[in-house]
């Protein structure tokens, strides 16, 4: 593993607004040097409404060879690439941007393979399962095309925007999975996944009713700061099994890798 830093490093940055809760600047750096890349991740907090000046800063920058996307520009960064992948467009957003030969970025969204990666390990596979997805913002809608693509046999879908859940529905029009507009009530499904960000403040609601949840169900998050969030302590005290939101961003982090820096 490469272990100094020079003017030769090459950086990345994680943009978000927050971004004190993310894990990428410390893990995504260890990641890449142990894959002999020579790059530090830097974590810029950056609003709505500076973006743009942001990425026309990043792509003058010689030494900028990434951009990691989180909470809330998911969506709007796609627009700053000059290319994506099909999954990324079918989503409508990126959390992933890498620089190409002209100068540009081309993007991709590895949040819902990665999501499946997590819940794989924790033996979970969602195929032919009933799934509720909470949350139909940028990860939950990656979330939402990888579940409908590994074969769940219905995805219901809750926002508290029902607009945004509506456009999700769209997006999905090509899957033959079901795919109901849902509430948030947990109640008869095998596989519970919040995708919100309800759980990173210590005064956050939970994101459904936790009354509601039974021995036997599957409780994901996507939030991995706290790592045992009120939904998972409630999850475990009755009896499901659960996977953190470290659990997610360790299986997103393998396909960061693989998008940045393509193992043999």
């Amino acid at each position: 593993m490469l272990d100094t830093y020079s003017g030769a490093t090459r950086v990345y940055f994680i943009i978000g607004d927050p971004i004190a809760q993310a894990k990428a600047p410390r893990y995504f750096t260890q990641a890449l040097r142990a894959n002999g890349v020579d790059a530090v991740v830097v974590p810029a907090h950056v609003g709505s409404a500076d973006l743009a000046a942001f990425f026309a800063t990043a792509t003058a920058m010689r030494n900028c060879d990434g951009v990691v996307v989180t909470v809330p520009h998911k969506f709007d960064a796609l627009a700053y690439c000059e290319g994506a992948t099909p999954r990324a467009r079918s989503i409508g957003g990126v959390n992933v941007m890498r620089r190409t030969p002209t100068g540009g970025w081309w993007g991709d969204q590895v949040d819902g393979e990665g999501y499946l990666a997590g819940l794989r390990a924790k033996g979970c596979d969602p195929a032919g399962r009933k799934v509720l997805l909470v949350g139909a913002g940028g990860a939950g809608s990656a979330i939402a095309r990888s579940l409908a693509d590994a074969g769940v046999a219905w995805l219901a879908l809750h926002d508290a925007d029902p607009a945004r859940r509506d456009e999700l529905l769209a997006k999905l029009a090509d899957s033959a999975v079901a795919r109901p507009a849902g509430s948030a009530d947990p109640t008869g499904f095998d596989i519970v996944i919040n995708a919100t960000p309800l759980g990173m403040g210590p005064d956050d609601a939970l994101p459904l009713p936790e009354a509601r949840l039974a021995p036997g169900q599957f409780v994901g998050e996507v939030v991995a700061q706290p790592e045992v969030t009120a939904l998972i302590a409630a999850a475990r005290a009755r009896g499901c099994r659960t996977m953190t939101g470290m659990d997610m961003f360790n299986g997103v982090l393998d396909r960061m890798v693989d998008f940045y820096a393509p193992r043999s």
